[in-house]
């Protein structure tokens, strides 16, 4: 029971820690829904060029979401135009280039790990976005935003998109009370549509944290061999071990700790942070979002640039001389509920909800009025 009771309390604290981050992200996916135009998207994003990359890149790093969050927001940017390189490279940023995390790795980690996680971001990014540009099955961006209307379709989002088809403005759109409403209505869509997989990826995280012996760990990989062989097996095995945790986004930093201590090689810490959005919730999201084909596709390419990333970060930093070599005794950090700046942004993020509940209920009750009157 005390295990049972510790696996309840770690997956409730760390949903409480990131509760904030996942509303933060599904409003801009709502706000992006409806007012912004599919024009205005595929002008930016619309090709997998350097600039619409780049732009990506940085929009994802200040958006502060979390992997949940970040793939509903980059499926919003698919569905509106967006190429499928700069889609990835805005998920990835998202949850990997955010200051929020680079605040937990500094202080779990030190800052050389820092480094190497905004340095190995672009390495990821410049290797996706090559393996893309030589592997993409023709017609296969189509199917997979084909996919995501027909998706959103089955859900009931069809009613929502009709201010889409106008040719308002931007100012227009934010100015008009219904389209908040709308927005609302959207936001609580796309909750529904991914609030399962949350949650068994918090509980599974959760029972994970609370069950499994810390020197489990560093048996998962190989640390007596060195060299080229050593950091292989390493930053492949890591993000194995991240789709196994179901650990997403700032949750994955505390196990990263226990894996370096354990004696994971640096570029097998790297690697598996990135990996993050490859574990099974979000493989099905993905699936649910983009079908079958698109899902697996993604998944390999993200798998791919996560180990070549960690490899080259790996010997890149080691010939540098900046890989720490002292490594600390550590244990994985138990989330807890503090009184702290993120119980501020989780009562902001209440309030928020709260609204959006209001709107949407207010909504809801005019329109059975007037089919009542009718």
């Amino acid at each position: 029971m005390n295990l049972l009771w510790h696996g309840l309390y770690s997956a409730s604290a760390m949903l409480w820690e990131t509760l904030w981050a996942l509303v933060l992200g599904f409003s801009l996916s709502a706000f992006l829904q409806v007012f912004f135009r599919k024009e205005q998207i595929t002008k930016q994003f619309g090709r997998p060029g350097l600039r619409e990359v780049a732009l990506a890149t940085f929009l994802g790093a200040v958006s502060s979401s979390c992997s949940y969050a970040a793939t509903a927001t980059a499926k919003t940017f698919f569905k509106k135009g967006a190429a499928l390189v700069p889609t990835l490279a805005f998920m990835f940023a998202s949850t990997n280039l955010v200051l929020e995390l680079g605040f937990i790795l500094w202080l779990l980690l030190g800052w050389t790990f820092v480094l190497a996680e905004v340095v190995g971001a672009f390495i990821l990014i410049a290797v996706m976005w090559l393996l893309v540009r030589l592997t993409l099955p023709k017609g296969l961006e189509a199917a997979a935003r084909a996919h995501v209307g027909e998706e959103e379709k089955s859900c009931c989002h069809s009613e929502m998109r009709g201010a889409e088809a106008g040719e308002e403005s931007f100012k227009e759109k934010i100015r008009r009370r219904e389209d908040w409403s709308r927005m609302a209505d959207v936001f609580f869509m796309d909750a529904a549509m991914l609030w399962k997989e949350i949650v068994i990826g918090f509980l599974i995280a959760g029972f994970l944290m609370a069950l499994v012996p810390e020197n489990w760990w560093g048996k998962l990989f190989v640390t007596q061999e060195t060299g080229f062989v050593r950091v292989v097996e390493n930053v492949i095995v890591g993000p194995l071990i991240a789709v196994a945790s179901f650990v997403c986004s700032i949750g994955n930093i505390p196990l990263a700790g226990l894996l370096w201590s354990g004696g994971i090689s640096f570029g097998g810490v790297i690697s598996f942070i990135y990996a993050d959005l490859i574990i099974i919730p979000l493989i099905f999201i993905y699936k649910k979002y983009y079908g079958a084909k698109a899902a697996f596709y993604i998944t390999a390419v993200l798998f791919v640039s996560m180990v070549s990333a960690g490899i080259i970060v790996d010997f890149l930093f080691s010939a540098l001389g900046l890989i720490p070599v002292v490594r600390p005794s550590s244990a994985i950090a138990q989330a807890s509920f503090q009184w702290n700046y993120t119980t501020w942004l989780d009562f902001a993020t209440i309030l928020l909800i709260g609204w959006f509940v209001w709107i949407h209920f207010k909504k809801t009750k005019q329109t059975d009025g007037h089919k009542h009157a009718h």
